[in-house]
């Protein structure tokens, strides 16, 4: 929508900064282990597990960091790993949903942590099920635009691939849109058209949006947002924020 800008296209913005960061490896190994926990360490057979190494392959992550979370959250190596995954959930200043997704060993301290940032950025921490009504789980695959002539092209390669929808929203790359349960088939469809995509990953997008135009109340919410991806048990954020710019808010 013009003149707005939302979560999603903010976290994209600074996705780069982000990756530069050191955190980002452990962050990422975490999701490996889990994935190897639960569908094993062989990524032929365990699609989660195959996306979570290409994304550290995408964020330069070594081989050898790689291989050690996959055989930690498969129980391969003498550490004994009890990471898990958890979802949690929250209101943020405005009303805002706000659905976090963490990988943790210890949950008691990963609930304190995240209270006390709801509670310094003026939001709500909240009971399981309170927002979680609010997203849809779907697929999405990132598709460089350079790989293309035109949008045209890329929805017609998407949609015979068996996907739902397209989102152009943003300026360097078209996000195919999958149902969840069908973005591996999705996304080997795409690969047998010799197209490599940036990313493959499971998401939550928000149903609806709501919108914030009270500065403070923006302002508030960015800072808990990103105070809250930065802690090292989370992995995801999600939001359905939608700020208007004409707050005069200078966003990321």
């Amino acid at each position: 929508m013009s003149g707005h800008s939302k979560w999603a296209q903010i976290k994209r913005k600074k996705a780069v900064t982000d990756a530069k960061r050191g955190a980002r490896f452990s962050k990422i190994s975490k999701e490996i282990m889990v994935a190897a926990r639960l569908g094993g360490p062989d990524p032929g057979s365990n699609f989660r597990l195959r996306f979570a190494i290409e994304k550290a392959k995408t964020n330069l992550m070594p081989q050898g960091n790689i291989q050690r979370a996959i055989e930690k959250g498969a129980g391969l190596d003498s550490a004994n790993s009890h990471i898990e995954e958890v979802i949690y959930e929250g209101y943020g200043p405005g009303g805002a949903a706000i659905l976090i997704l963490c990988t943790t060993d210890n949950r008691n301290r990963t609930v304190a942590d995240l209270r006390n940032y709801f509670s310094k950025y003026h939001g709500k921490f909240a009971e399981s099920g309170a927002v979680s009504w609010m997203f849809i789980k779907r697929g999405e695959i990132k598709i460089a635009g350079s790989s293309f002539k035109d949008q045209e092209q890329i929805y017609e390669l998407a949609i015979e691939a068996g996907a739902e929808d397209i989102d152009f929203s943003d300026e360097e790359c078209a996000i195919i849109i999958t149902k969840s349960e069908e973005l591996e088939k999705v996304q080997k469809n795409i690969l047998a058209k010799e197209i490599e995509p940036l990313e493959t990953q499971l998401t939550y997008h928000p149903k609806e949006h709501i919108e914030i135009s009270d500065p403070d109340y923006a302002k508030n919410i960015l800072k808990l947002l990103e105070a809250i991806e930065e802690y090292d048990d989370v992995q995801e954020v999600y939001s359905n924020f939608d700020i208007n710019i004409e707050t005069g808010l200078i966003l990321p």
